[in-house]
C-alpha cells in the first residue's frame, strides 16, 4: 500500500502546483526563482517531452491506459520484494503518468512551469510529473545495474561453494 500512497502523493502534488500555475499565472508569465536560472513560467504542452508529437490527445491517452496498468501489474509483482527500489521507482512513474493522464484527458494538455536556463540554452519547460517520471526511470535503471551486479556477485559465490 505504501508505493501506491507515494504514487498518490507525488499526483496530488504535481496536480496541486498545477492547479497554482494554472490558476494563478497567465500564460508566458514568469516568476524568477534563482535569477535567471531557475524560473516559473507558465506553459500549456498539447504533446510529449520536449513537445514533439502535438495534438496527439487521444494516443497520449490511450498509450497512457496501457503503461498504467502494466505499472500497477508489476508494481503488484514486485512489492514485496527485498530491494525496495524498484518498487519506489514504479511509484513515482505510476504518480507522474496519472498526473500527466488527467490533464491530457481533461484539458487535451499539461500544465508545464519549470523552467532552466543554463546561459543561452533553455531546457525544455517540464512539470513534476514529468520530474517524477524521469527520477523514476533513472531509478530503474540504476535498480537493473545493481541487480546485474548482484546476480554476478551471488553467482560468483556459487561458483566458489562448488570448488570446495
Amino acid at each position: 500500500m505504501v508505493y501506491y500512497i507515494l504514487a498518490f502523493i507525488v499526483f496530488l502534488v504535481d496536480q496541486g502546483v498545477k492547479y497554482l500555475v494554472a490558476t494563478q499565472m497567465n500564460i508566458g508569465d514568469e516568476i524568477p526563482v534563482i535569477g535567471n536560472f531557475f524560473v516559473i513560467t507558465s506553459h500549456r504542452n498539447a504533446g510529449a517531452a520536449f513537445g514533439i508529437l502535438q495534438n496527439q490527445r487521444w494516443f497520449f491517452i490511450v498509450v497512457t491506459i496501457v503503461v498504467v496498468v502494466a505499472l500497477v501489474w508489476y508494481l503488484q509483482k514486485v512489492k514485496n520484494s527485498p530491494h525496495k527500489l524498484l518498487p519506489v521507482a514504479l511509484s513515482l512513474v505510476l504518480g507522474g503518468a496519472i498526473g500527466n493522464f488527467l490533464d491530457r484527458a481533461l484539458t487535451g494538455e499539461v500544465v508545464d512551469f519549470v523552467q532552466l536556463n543554463f546561459g543561452s540554452y533553455t531546457f525544455p519547460i517540464f512539470n513534476i510529473a514529468d520530474s517524477a517520471i524521469c527520477i523514476g526511470v533513472a531509478l530503474i535503471v540504476l535498480e537493473t545495474l545493481l541487480e546485474g551486479r548482484r546476480e554476478k556477485a551471488a553467482a560468483k559465490i556459487e561458483g566458489n561453494e562448488t570448488h570446495e
